[in-house]
């Protein structure tokens, strides 16, 4: 299937192809804003199909881009949360200076562990470097909680603790760019790549630096991440009611309502009327119904419409 739009090269290597808008070209750039989504382990251009169906129901003034980087596809499996937020911020910069930096709104919407990027990027290794109009965090799971549980119930706890443990030591040896063997490595077998000791250790271990998402973090651990959360820039949480990679045993709700109070703890500002479960939703919505679909396209509408507006309806502490 054809997907009308404009592929931008934002750096030497790396593109963005933006969906084409339903509707008429507007006659100046700056009067366009942008959502930049970016995906997940393995994922790139068009793996995930809901972009192309937010696409057709933003409003005239909006388009999104899906946004490639060097941990696309399995590019992950040696890169690094620091590289990812490098590009990112490249990408947000380069439709900056192409649609107006004092006229245009960047939204950065990340997709499962892009929103960990997104995270990086406003918390992490990246702050500072960009400044954004909002950000939505779909599906932003604990990869740590999630491949434990899938290798517990598949009988495989006991050889995905000996990986995690390796991994760790080889960090702690100074050999983190050290490739992982992929036999007998549950979570390698499972994305269909080897990776480095380093990214196992930061998906898999406890405060890895890939552990944004999970339920068993401290409020201390918290204050370093959400409880930095820039005032200046709206966040929506947006989470699959039926998101499989979630355990059992975590109350997803739950996990939205802690940090969220953490963000508006220290003045942020989170929209919990278009954030929230997105009922009947899985994890990236690929072949879920359509209800979910429009559900979630609807709730991505409604924030970007109170960005433009500078009117998030949810409230700060």
């Amino acid at each position: 299937m054809a997907h009308p739009g404009t592929l931008h090269r934002y750096n030497n290597r790396l593109v963005a192809f933006e969906h084409a808008s339903p509707h008429a070209p507007s006659s100046t750039e700056q009067s366009i804003h942008t959502i930049l989504w970016l995906g997940g382990l393995t994922d790139g251009l068009l793996t995930v199909h809901y972009p192309a169906t937010i696409a057709k129901s933003l409003p005239p003034t909006w388009r999104i881009a899906e946004v490639l980087i060097s941990s696309s596809y399995k590019g992950f499996a040696t890169g690094s949360l620091t590289r990812d937020a490098r590009e990112l911020a490249a990408c947000v910069k380069y439709f900056q200076q192409l649609r107006g930096k004092d006229e245009t709104k960047i939204v950065v919407m990340g997709h499962s562990t892009g929103c960990q990027d997104a995270m990086e990027l406003c918390v992490g290794s990246g702050k500072e470097q960009v400044q954004l109009a909002g950000v939505i965090l779909q599906g932003g799971v604990s990869d740590r909680e999630a491949f434990t549980d899938i290798a517990t119930r598949n009988g495989m706890k006991a050889e995905f603790n000996a990986i995690v443990e390796k991994a760790e030591k080889l960090v702690a040896e100074g050999k983190g760019s050290q490739i992982m063997q992929k036999e007998g490595n549950p979570v390698a077998e499972m994305l269909g790549s080897p990776m480095t000791a380093y990214r196992t250790s930061s998906l898999l271990s406890l405060g890895g630096d890939d552990d944004y998402f999970s339920s068993d973090l401290s409020d201390q651990a918290l204050e370093l991440t959400f409880g930095k959360w820039p005032e200046e820039t709206p966040l929506c949480f947006l989470l699959g009611e039926e998101d499989p990679y979630v355990p059992a045993s975590v109350v997803k709700q739950d996990l939205l309502d802690r940090w969220t109070k953490v963000v508006r703890k220290h003045g942020g500002t989170v929209d919990d009327v278009h954030g929230g479960l997105v009922k009947g939703a899985k994890h990236n919505l690929n072949d879920n119904p359509k209800e979910a679909v429009d559900e979630l396209v609807r709730r991505v509408v409604g924030f970007v419409n109170g960005v433009e507006s500078e009117s998030i309806p949810g409230a700060r502490l």
